[in-house]
């Protein structure tokens, strides 16, 4: 009963009237002007440094790859990456067996233009061949049935870049896009984060290659909002490079935070017949291992990242 009490004291304490606090001025309704870009961050390409620092192309098309293998007897052919972006998994499927073809499918066309004179034009002719990036909406994408006459082997939604859906309505109709797309036995792959970090104001800083080297520079994530009622987050990266100058705000996300289980209820709700979280690993020092297994249970940590397994 004593920590009933010490709850209700606490509670009443916490209704007290209070005087009101001074007002702070209104902000002004024009964003200020973007700062000019200085020294070696005025020279920097954003998209390559974001690549750097973010993605592994190879290790996720490695995930791809072998869970698919595990879960259908068979190798997946024929995959298409929502959100693509500068569609850097794409162009690595294609890579590494000439069987391999891969759609990339964003709204976005300054990316994906970028993909095609770094990621693309990296690529054997023979290769270039089997990577059709495609403009269009994942809300409604384009058939390609030309590409994927019985539906995509699998389906990828990675870097949280689904999270732009905040109402559960918009997201069931792209899970219900994306389970529709799929050949039959297809598989939809997701990545997702979460922990304490996600609902906290707070930044990391990271540094991407060897200190002092030309190339060396700051990664830095930045969880700059969230809304504990909406569940809307805002979440930014800036680059700081060796001489000190910065790329402010060089990727900015107007998310809404989505939990695990919210996801595989939506998932459930498109048809999709289960789902499977790939959980990972601890590498002993506080942080993950990349190695990712399935899981029933994880967990309670600052910050994961995890895979969502969704099979037709």
């Amino acid at each position: 009963m004593g920590h009933l009490h010490q709850h209700a004291a606490a509670a009443a304490d916490r209704y007290t009237p209070r005087p009101m606090p001074r007002r702070r001025p209104r902000a002004t309704s024009i964003p200020p002007a973007p700062r000019p870009l200085r020294g070696l961050a005025a020279k920097a390409d954003r998209h390559d440094l974001y690549q750097r620092a973010v993605q592994n192309f190879e290790s996720e098309a490695d995930f791809v790859q072998d869970t698919f293998r595990a879960l259908r007897k068979r190798p997946a052919r024929i995959i298409r990456e929502d959100f693509c972006g500068t569609f850097g998994v794409a162009c690595e499927w294609a890579r590494r067996h000439k069987d391999n073809v891969a759609a990339g499918l964003d709204i976005d066309p300054e990316p994906v233009a970028w993909g095609r004179k770094r990621n693309l034009s990296a690529l054997s002719p023979a290769q270039q061949a089997r990577v059709h990036p495609v403009m269009g909406n994942v809300l409604n994408p384009p058939r390609l049935a030309n590409l994927a006459p019985r539906g995509f082997d699998a389906v990828l939604a990675m870097n949280f870049s689904y999270w732009c859906f905040k109402q559960r309505d918009v997201m069931l109709r792209y899970y219900r896009q994306v389970h529709k797309s799929l050949a039959r036995d297809g598989v939809f792959f997701l990545d997702a984060c979460g922990g304490a970090d996600c609902i906290r104001i707070c930044k990391e800083n990271r540094p991407i290659g060897r200190r002092n080297s030309r190339g060396f520079y700051t990664y830095i994530w930045d969880h700059a909002a969230y809304d504990p009622i909406s569940g809307d987050i805002t979440c930014k990266i800036h680059f700081r490079m060796r001489d000190g100058s910065t790329i402010r705000d060089a990727f900015t996300y107007d998310w809404r935070f989505w939990s695990l289980p919210e996801i595989g209820e939506i998932l459930a709700d498109a048809g999709f017949r289960k789902s499977t979280i790939y959980w990972e690993g601890d590498d002993g020092k506080g942080g993950g291992n990349g190695d990712f297994t399935p899981a029933a249970r994880g967990d309670c940590v600052d910050s994961f990242i995890c895979y969502i397994v969704a099979e037709k």
